[in-house]
């Protein structure tokens, strides 16, 4: 039976509304606040803040750089040197990332031999203790001999076979060894695309002629524009100690925001550079802070042996970030927009709805005012026919 009335009701039921007029004082000053609502969110967020009659499109871009600048330094090992861009800069191109060598662990004239393993609690040994013959060492140097040897006078390490002598990088330079890097200038030349409008431009702005390329610095108030980095700047940007930063490394981003309204005339599309550090600089609580890595330099001796100098580089990475998007009027996001927010009128009537029906005073008064219940006349009279046809009492045949 409950299916029938279901089906019944599917079948033979519709609902429409009902227009009623409630002369309301609180009903209509929510009315009309909900609808100011609306056409303030529409016009002021959706058209205005949010450009809403815009199509958009996102940035394409490229990115090349350059570093400048020479420090001299003088160290017992070394003796006076010049480090210069090839020096310090590895690899000399990235895809839009550049390195910049601020700090190093120098290990000279490595060939390839046996040599004592560095010494720690791992390492440390007696005769035939802890030294397991084709063991990779601890430190990852050199495959282990099975050889206890004397490291020094106070005891022995096993014995590798590696590039000797080994690495000893526990004791990182401090201050850093490249400490006049933050003087170092990097130029970021960049160009963005947008397909969408077929709108390009670079960050070198065509107000900008050579002569004022070659002198300045960026400043966010007195050149906003320049193109040209000063490293220690960047870092200084970004609320970073360049010194502190320079001992152990870090990564450092440059970003480059492209928002442009396209309905203005090109000149107002122009770069917005920001900085900030990626990497956590907390290293009494993070593990292996900082960023380095190893490179070797090789050479050729006279008895044609061969031997290297290992680099442990430490090091602040920069990162290009170019990001943005650019809009222009067109016709048909704003009609959407249009029809969108016209549609959104349709909530100020079902919130008065829901006031009067079931939060005011006389909400049962005024449900009986808006719901009516109406029955097809066709629907009546089929259904007191069934209703007659029921009362009948039931036909019996008699024989005659």
């Amino acid at each position: 039976m409950a299916l029938c009335g279901a089906l019944h009701s599917f079948l033979f039921e519709y609902d429409t509304p009902r227009i009623v007029l409630i002369r309301s004082r609180k009903v209509g000053l929510i009315n009309r606040a909900v609808q100011l609502g609306i056409l303030a969110y529409v016009i002021g967020w959706v058209f205005v803040w949010e450009k809403g009659y815009q199509e958009t499109d996102a940035v394409v871009s490229s990115v090349t750089t350059k570093v400048k600048g020479v420090a001299l330094t003088n160290t017992s090992l070394l003796g006076a040197r010049i480090w210069d861009v090839a020096d310090y800069v590895i690899p000399p191109q990235g895809e839009n990332t550049v390195f910049v060598m601020t700090n190093a662990i120098l290990t000279l004239n490595q060939s390839q031999g046996r040599c004592p393993e560095l010494p720690d609690d791992q390492t440390k040994c007696e005769v035939n203790n802890n030294c397991v013959p084709g063991y990779v060492s601890t430190h990852s140097s050199g495959i282990q001999t099975g050889e206890c040897v004397q490291y020094n006078s106070s005891f022995k390490t096993c014995e590798v076979f590696a590039w000797c002598p080994v690495e000893d990088d526990y004791h990182i330079p401090r201050p850093a060894f490249l400490r006049e890097a933050e003087n170092f200038t990097l130029l970021v030349k960049n160009n963005i695309w947008y397909r969408k409008f077929n709108f390009s431009k670079r960050n070198i702005l065509p107000t900008i002629n050579s002569t004022y390329l070659k002198n300045c610095i960026y400043d966010a108030q007195t050149d906003p524009f320049c193109p040209i980095f000063r490293l220690g700047k960047i870092v200084e940007a970004a609320g970073q100690d360049f010194q502190e930063m320079a001992v152990e490394g870090g990564v450092m981003a440059v970003q480059i925001n492209w928002d442009c309204n396209l309905d203005r005339a090109a000149s107002h599309c122009v770069p917005k550079y920001s900085f900030r550090r990626l990497d956590n600089k907390d290293s009494a609580h993070t593990v292996s802070p900082g960023y380095n890595f190893r490179f070797a330099k090789y050479y050729k001796n006279s008895d044609g042996t061969d031997s290297r100098t290992l680099v442990k580089a430490y090091g602040i990475r920069f990162d290009i970030i170019v990001f943005g998007k650019a809009g222009k009027f067109d016709v048909i996001p704003t009609m959407i927009n249009i029809g969108s927010g016209l549609a959104l009128f349709g909530v100020a009537t079902v919130l008065c709805d829901v006031f009067v029906l079931y939060c005011m005073k006389k909400r049962y008064y005024y449900r009986e005012k808006k719901y009516k219940y109406v029955e097809d006349y066709e629907l009546v009279s089929i259904n007191k026919g069934r209703v007659k046809a029921n009362l009948l009492p039931p036909l019996s045949l008699q024989r005659f």
